[in-house]
């Protein structure tokens, strides 16, 4: 049976558009699209039938299916040509057992996705991947478009300049000037984008890169563009499947434009549809409290969108005031008896070093994670026998100045209570010797 795939409006207008269209709200009411499956054609396929193809997929070298993005292509753009996948591999980033964490905290089953662990350093290639190959598959249909563009706070604008540069696609990327890492910045300037770094925030490049792309020959690769969400979708599906197929009790993703736990939501909720699970995790959105409208937001029901004006903080991929995705993050949250919290800039670091005392080396993002998770176990709202995984959403190796101003007990609003500075001593064994005592006796206490 043929599988395919298409834009509707969230909002529930009439009318289905081509993923191939240049298209990225509701025409009628201006409400963001989202990408629909034919449910009753994936379902010719039974849940068993579905899990032994992915598990196979999962170890082949058969293009483009080794990819844990596209080795679920008929989930994602079924119909889209192999030869037009622009892919890394992306995907199967390891599920990693967090047992020393846990055991300090009183969880013992406690995971961390480590979706860092991928081309680009962050989640993001799995969105990017999608997006990037349905742009192929539109020039060679002839459709007008010259660059893909975005606005970023760090993690989109490499993974773009990336996927872009593998399909020989000009970027163009949107940073808030000085508010991303010198590794995030140096990225997508090594692989060839135009980077125009403004004077602004991240929402203020948001509003120009909106007005941009309205131009239809420079294509919108920002979360509200519904085809990244298809491959970030994947990263629930991956982790039910890393657990043979048992669906734990908890995920925690850091959040700040709301694609991220929009997309991981839709992939859980198109695997109870076709039967290859029963129950739903609980998920818990976690902000900065410097950037925190859907905490806010969450406070008072959903009743209403809060805007804030984003402060500037450590987690600043998710430094966003005004979250694009709004309207479907909190549809996902109310779906999975969702949950969500804030973590101060101190909790975030030391939260993130702890985590880094015990072999990880996390994002500050995943800090906020993490920070999370410590008042979730406090309360008793998270139980000592519940399976919880965090996403870390990039790799900490982005984020040296971060570690480095935390080690060094240099970072504004932190008291760095696990610093650990080298020591510097003249070239003498007893002196050694003795600053080797002194930590092994602290190490003892």
């Amino acid at each position: 049976m043929a599988y395919s795939a298409w834009f509707q409006c969230i909002h529930g207008c009439p009318g289905r558009y081509s993923l191939y269209d240049v298209i990225y709200q509701c025409p009628k009411c201006g409400g963001l699209l989202e990408v629909a499956h034919d449910v009753e054609a994936l379902k010719d396929r039974s849940p068993a039938a579905w899990m032994q193809l992915f598990e196979q997929r999962a170890h082949t070298t058969q293009w483009p299916y080794g990819s844990g993005v596209w080795g679920k292509k008929e989930w994602i753009v079924p119909d889209i040509d192999d030869d037009n996948i622009v892919s890394m591999y992306e995907g199967h980033t390891n599920l990693f057992w967090a047992e020393r964490l846990g055991r300090q905290i009183g969880l013992p089953d406690l995971w961390v996705k480590l979706c860092g662990n991928s081309h680009t350093g962050s989640f993001k290639d799995l969105g990017m991947t999608v997006l990037v190959s349905v742009v192929r598959q539109m020039i060679a249909q002839w459709k007008p478009i010259q660059p893909v563009a975005c606005a970023s706070t760090g993690d989109t604008s490499p993974s773009l300049a990336a996927y872009a540069a593998a399909a020989g696609i000009p970027a163009i990327v949107f940073l808030p000037r000085g508010k991303v890492s010198t590794a995030q910045l140096i990225q997508p300037i090594s692989n060839g984008a135009l980077v125009l770094a403004l004077d602004t925030d991240f929402d203020g490049c948001m509003r120009i890169v909106q007005e941009v792309t309205e131009d239809e020959t420079i294509y919108l690769a920002n979360s509200m563009n519904s085809l990244r969400i298809e491959g970030q979708k994947t990263v629930g599906i991956e982790i039910v499947q890393q657990f043979d197929w048992a669906v734990p009790d908890w995920i925690i993703i850091p959040v700040g434009n709301l694609g991220n736990i929009t997309a991981l939501g839709k992939g859980l909720l198109l695997m109870r549809e076709l039967g290859l699970i029963n129950k739903l995790p609980r998920l818990v959105a976690a902000q900065a409290a410097k950037a925190n409208p859907l905490y806010q937001s969450y406070l008072k029901g959903f009743r209403e969108k809060v805007v804030v004006k984003a402060q500037e903080t450590l987690a600043s991929a998710i430094q966003i005031g005004n979250p694009v995705s709004y309207e479907k993050a909190v549809r996902v949250l109310q779906q999975f008896d969702g949950v969500v919290e804030q973590a101060t800039e101190n909790e975030l670091a030391n939260a993130a070093a702890i985590a880094d005392r015990t072999g990880m080396y996390t994002c500050p993002h995943t800090g906020v994670a993490l920070a999370v998770l410590f008042k979730l176990v406090r309360r008793g709202v998270i139980k000592g026998n519940d399976r919880v995984v965090v996403i870390s959403t990039a790799h900490g190796l982005k984020f040296t100045q971060f570690k480095l101003g935390y080690h060094e007990n240099t970072l504004d609003d932190v008291e760095a209570i696990h610093a650990n500075p080298p020591v510097y001593l003249p070239a003498n064994v007893q002196v050694v010797r003795d600053a080797i005592a002194r930590r092994l006796d602290e190490m003892a206490q």
